[in-house]
C-alpha cells in the first residue's frame, strides 16, 4: 500500500494524530515503569528469607507481668524451653531475641579494621544461646555453628557491655567485610570503629538470613548470629519449628505449655505469630502498591484504546464520501481496511518512539531519586509490541465499519 497518501491525510488532521500518538507516548513511558515496578515488588516480597519451611515456623513472644531476677529468669527460660521441646509435633525450639521481616529489632555497625572512619555494614543481629541454625534451618555453607563453651552470659541491668569471641555471619556481610575473599572463616571483624571495638572471630557463613527489617537489595541479608544468653533483655522470643502440617496445633499447644511452665507466680502474656503471616505483613504495602500499579497500568491501555477507537470513528466519519468514491473506484473492503490500519500503525509507532525515549527518561529520574533499579530493555519492547496490537486491536471495529460503507449511499452524502 501507498504511505505517501496515508501520510498526506494525517497532515491534514494532524491535530488528531499528535494527540493519539502522545496518549500512546505517556502511556507506554508509565506502563513499562510500573510493570517494572511490580516485577521488583514481586520479586522482593518472594525472596527466600533463609529459614527453610518457612510453613513450619511459628515465634512465639513472652511478655512477663512481673520482672524475675537474672538467675531467675535464666531458669524459667530454661524450663520454658524444656517444656516447649517435649509438645508433642515440635521439631525444634531455640531462644532468640528477634526475628526474620518482623519489623522490629536491633542493628549494629560493624568493621572489618577498628581503624576505619566509618564502619564496613550496619547489620541486624540475632543472639542465642541455642542453635538457629537447626531450629531455622539455616543453610551452613562454609564452617560450622557454636559450640557450648562460646556462649556468653550476659546480665544485660548489670550493664555489661562484653561482646562473644565467635560469630555466624551471611555471605553479604563476608562480601561487604572481605569483598573477593574464597574464605572468611578465621578472620576478625570489629563491633564499631575506634580503640574500643570488640574484635570477634567469624566460625561460620550462612548463605542468607533476611533481615528484621527485609530491606530491598543486598541491604536485606546483612545479618549476623551471636552465641549469647541475655539475663534481663527486653524480651523473650522463642522460635518453634513444628512437624509438616502441625503448626495451628503446636502453636496451641506450645501456648498452654508455656502457661503451666510459668505458673501462677509468674504470669505472661503470649504473643504467637507464625513466619507466613510475618511474611505477609512486611509486603503488605509492597503488594498493595503492585495491584494498585496494575490497576492504573489496565486503565491506562482502556483510555489508550478509548482514544484511538474515538479518534479512527471521527475519521471514518469525515471521509465517508472519500471512502465511497474509493469503493465506487474498485476499492475492496480489504483495502478500506488495510488503510486504516496502516495509518493506525503509523501514528502509534510515532507515539511509541515517543513513549521509548519518555520511559528512558522518567527511569533515570527514578534510578537518581528512589535508588530504582534501570529498567531492561525487554520492557520496551513488550510495551511496544503492546500498543501496537492494542492500536490494531482498537481500529478494527471503526476500519470495518469503514469498510462497509456502502458506495451508493457514501457518494450521496454532503
Amino acid at each position: 500500500m501507498e504511505i505517501r497518501p496515508i501520510l498526506s491525510a494525517l497532515m491534514r488532521s494532524k491535530t488528531g494524530a499528535i494527540l493519539v500518538a502522545l496518549q500512546v507516548a505517556i502511556s507506554l513511558a508509565i506502563l513499562a515503569n510500573a510493570l517494572h515496578i511490580v516485577n521488583l515488588r514481586q520479586g522482593v516480597a518472594a525472596r527466600p528469607s533463609g529459614l527453610a519451611h518457612e510453613e513450619q515456623m511459628v515465634h512465639i513472644d513472652v511478655r512477663r507481668l512481673a520482672k524475675p531476677g537474672a538467675n531467675e529468669e535464666a531458669a524459667l527460660q530454661s524450663r520454658e524451653l524444656a517444656a516447649l521441646r517435649a509438645v508433642p509435633g515440635v521439631a525444634s525450639a531455640a531462644f532468640t531475641n528477634q526475628v526474620p521481616l518482623s519489623a522490629a529489632g536491633f542493628n549494629t555497625s560493624i568493621a572489618a579494621d577498628r581503624r576505619q572512619v566509618r564502619p564496613s555494614a550496619t547489620v541486624s543481629f540475632y543472639y542465642s544461646p541455642d542453635s538457629l541454625v537447626r531450629t531455622w534451618q539455616l543453610q551452613l555453607v562454609e564452617g560450622r555453628d557454636f559450640q557450648p563453651a562460646e556462649i556468653l552470659d550476659i546480665d544485660n541491668d548489670a550493664n555489661d557491655h562484653l561482646y562473644p569471641g565467635a560469630a555466624l555471619i551471611t555471605r553479604a556481610v563476608a562480601a561487604r567485610l572481605w569483598p573477593g575473599a574464597s574464605s572468611v572463616v578465621g578472620k576478625t571483624f570489629y563491633n564499631g570503629t575506634g580503640d574500643g571495638a570488640s574484635g570477634v572471630q567469624v566460625i561460620g557463613v550462612v548463605e542468607r538470613l533476611q533481615t528484621m527489617s527485609g530491606e530491598v537489595g543486598e541491604r536485606g541479608e546483612l545479618s549476623m548470629i551471636l552465641p549469647i544468653r541475655m539475663r534481663n533483655g527486653f524480651a523473650t522470643n522463642y522460635a518453634i519449628r513444628a512437624e509438616p502440617g502441625q503448626r495451628e496445633r503446636v502453636t496451641r499447644d506450645a501456648e498452654t505449655a508455656l502457661r503451666k511452665a510459668n505458673g501462677p507466680a509468674n504470669p505472661v502474656i503470649l504473643r504467637s505469630k507464625s513466619f507466613d503471616d510475618m511474611r505477609r505483613d512486611r509486603y503488605r504495602a509492597d503488594v498493595a502498591l503492585s495491584w494498585m500499579l496494575v490497576t492504573v497500568s489496565a486503565l491506562l491501555l482502556l483510555v489508550t484504546a478509548s482514544g484511538i477507537v474515538g479518534m479512527a470513528s471521527l475519521w471514518v466519519i469525515q471521509r465517508r464520501k472519500q471512502i465511497g468514491v474509493r469503493r465506487a473506484l474498485g476499492a475492496r473492503k480489504a483495502d478500506i481496511l488495510r488503510y486504516f490500519i496502516t495509518e493506525n500503525i503509523m501514528i502509534t509507532s510515532l507515539g511509541v518512539l515517543g513513549g521509548v525515549m519518555l520511559a528512558m527518561g522518567l527511569n533515570q529520574v527514578l534510578v537518581a531519586h528512589l535508588g530504582m533499579a534501570r529498567l531492561p530493555l525487554a520492557y520496551l519492547v513488550a510495551g511496544a509490541v503492546v500498543f501496537w496490537l492494542l492500536g490494531i486491536a482498537a481500529v478494527y471495529g471503526p476500519a470495518w465499519r469503514a469498510a462497509s460503507i456502502s458506495p451508493a449511499t457514501a457518494t450521496r452524502s454532503t
